[in-house]
C-alpha cells in the first residue's frame, strides 16, 4: 500500500464535462488499484500509517489511453507525404499501388524482431507522454501469416514495455495485390479465415475494418463482424473518412464500441451512435496530415450525448503521428474540443472506445494507470505545443 499525498488530482469522473479536480489530494494505491481519493484531509485513519510519496502539488490525471493507432509496421511513406503536397490526393496514391499497399510490401518482407524493434521506438514516445494503455492494429500484412505476424509483435511490446496493449484484428484494411479481381475470396480465405486462426491463438481483442469506397463496403463489413460476433469479440469501424457510406450507422447496429475517424458522418449516424452507446474517435492526425476540409460533426455529436475520444492513428502514411499530447492539442485547435473534451477523450472516453471499465478516471477499484505532471492546470496538457511535461507514470501501482 502506498499514499500519494499533495497532489492536485484530475479525477475525470465529472460526467458533466469537468475534469472533476480535487486540491490537495491524497489517493491510496494497494495491489494495483486505487482505494481511496479525496481531501488529503479526509484521508481515512486506516490509511495514516502507510508509505507516504509526496507529490508537492504536481498535477495528477489518470494514465493517458491512445485507443487507435497502426504502430507495428515496416518501412516508411515519406515520398508519398511528398506527393501529397505535390498535389497527389490520397485515394489517387492509393489507386496507382502506393498508400496501405506499400506498407504491406515492407510489413510482409521483415522479421517479427524487426518490426519490433521499429515498433518499441514509437511505443517509448507515446509512454514518454504518460500512455499507459495502446490499441494496435494489424491490418498491413493482408495474409494470414503476416497479419498473425503483427499482432504477435504487438503482443511482445505488451511483454517488454510497462504498457498494457489492446490488440485488434484488420485485415480488413485494403485488397490485397493477389486478390483484387476476388473481394469475396479475400474476404473468405484471410479476414475470416485468418481472425478464426487468430483468435484461437488468443491474439485478437477486437475487430475492425476500414469503410470507405477505396477499401470494403458496408454490406461486406456487416458480414465481418456478423462472424465477429460469433467468436463474442467487439467491433470497430473506420467510418466515413472521405465518404458517407453508413458505416458507422451499420456498425452501430453491430453495437460497435467505437467508430473512428468520422468527417463525413450524418445525423444517421450520429443517432445510431447515440442509441448503441458506440463513441466517436476522432483522428486529428489524419486529418491534419492529409489537409482534410470537411470536419467532423463535433456540436452534433456533443448534442446526441455520444462519447468523443482521440486517438494518434499512428500510421506510416496519413498520420505519422506518436505524440498524444500533440494529438490533444489538435483536438482542440483543429475540432475546436474544449481542454477538459481533449483530457477527457485520452482517459475516459478512450477507455470506453476500447471497452475497458477498469481504467480511464481516478476512482476506488479502478487501475493505478496514473500520470503525474509538473503542470499546475489540466489545461496546461492541451495547451502547450512541443512540449512534454510528464514527471512520472504510474502503471498498475508501480512508478515507472
Amino acid at each position: 500500500m502506498q499514499v500519494l499525498s499533495h497532489a492536485n488530482v484530475a479525477t475525470i469522473t465529472d460526467e458533466s464535462g469537468g475534469y472533476g479536480v480535487i486540491g490537495d489530494a491524497s489517493i491510496v494505491l494497494d495491489r494495483g488499484q486505487i482505494t481511496w481519493v479525496g481531501p488529503a484531509s479526509d484521508l481515512p485513519v486506516e490509511y495514516r500509517d502507510a508509505p507516504v510519496r509526496d507529490l508537492a502539488g504536481r498535477l495528477v490525471t489518470p494514465g493517458l489511453i491512445d485507443c487507435h493507432t497502426h504502430v507495428v509496421y515496416g518501412g516508411d511513406r515519406a515520398r508519398e507525404f511528398e506527393m501529397r503536397l505535390e498535389g497527389a490526393s490520397y485515394e489517387e496514391i492509393a489507386r496507382a499501388g502506393g498508400g496501405i499497399i506499400s506498407s504491406v510490401k515492407a510489413t510482409r518482407a521483415a522479421d517479427r524482431s524487426e518490426l519490433l524493434k521499429s515498433a518499441l521506438a514509437r511505443v517509448d514516445h507515446l509512454i514518454a507522454e504518460g500512455v499507459t494503455t495502446i490499441e494496435i492494429k494489424s491490418g498491413y500484412g493482408l495474409d494470414i501469416r503476416s497479419e498473425m505476424k503483427m499482432l504477435r509483435v504487438a503482443r511482445l511490446i505488451g511483454e517488454q514495455r510497462p504498457v498494457h496493449v489492446v490488440t485488434t484484428w484488420l485485415a480488413a484494411h485494403a485488397l490485397p495485390p493477389e486478390y483484387q479481381d476476388d473481394r469475396a475470396g479475400y474476404i473468405r480465405d484471410v479476414v475470416i479465415a485468418g481472425l478464426d486462426a487468430a483468435h484461437a491463438e488468443d491474439l485478437v481483442d477486437a475487430v475492425d475494418g476500414f469503410c470507405e469506397g477505396i477499401a470494403f463496403s458496408a454490406e461486406e463489413m456487416s458480414a465481418i463482424f456478423d462472424h465477429a460476433a460469433k467468436l463474442n469479440l467487439p467491433v470497430k469501424l473506420h467510418a466515413e473518412q472521405l465518404s458517407d457510406l453508413h458505416g458507422a450507422a451499420m456498425a452501430a447496429r453491430h453495437g460497435a464500441i467505437s467508430a473512428d475517424h468520422l468527417e463525413w458522418l450524418g445525423q444517421d449516424g450520429i443517432d445510431a451512435m447515440a442509441a448503441s452507446g458506440t463513441v466517436a474517435v476522432l483522428l486529428p492526425g489524419a486529418f491534419y496530415t492529409l489537409r482534410e476540409t470537411v470536419y467532423p460533426p463535433v456540436q452534433a455529436l456533443r448534442d446526441a450525448g455520444v462519447p468523443i475520444a482521440l486517438a494518434t492513428d499512428a500510421n506510416p502514411g496519413t498520420s505519422p503521428l506518436t505524440s498524444i499530447l500533440l494529438t490533444m492539442n489538435m483536438g482542440a485547435t483543429l475540432f475546436r474540443l474544449t481542454p477538459a473534451e481533449c483530457l477527457t477523450a485520452v482517459t475516459r472516453n478512450a477507455a470506453k472506445a476500447l471497452g475497458l471499465a477498469d481504467r480511464g478516471v481516478i476512482a476506488p477499484g479502478q487501475r493505478a494507470d496514473l500520470a503525474i505532471w509538473d503542470a499546475a492546470h489540466p489545461a496546461e496538457l492541451t495547451y502547450r505545443i512541443g512540449f512534454n511535461p510528464l514527471h512520472a507514470r504510474v502503471f498498475g501501482g508501480d512508478f515507472v
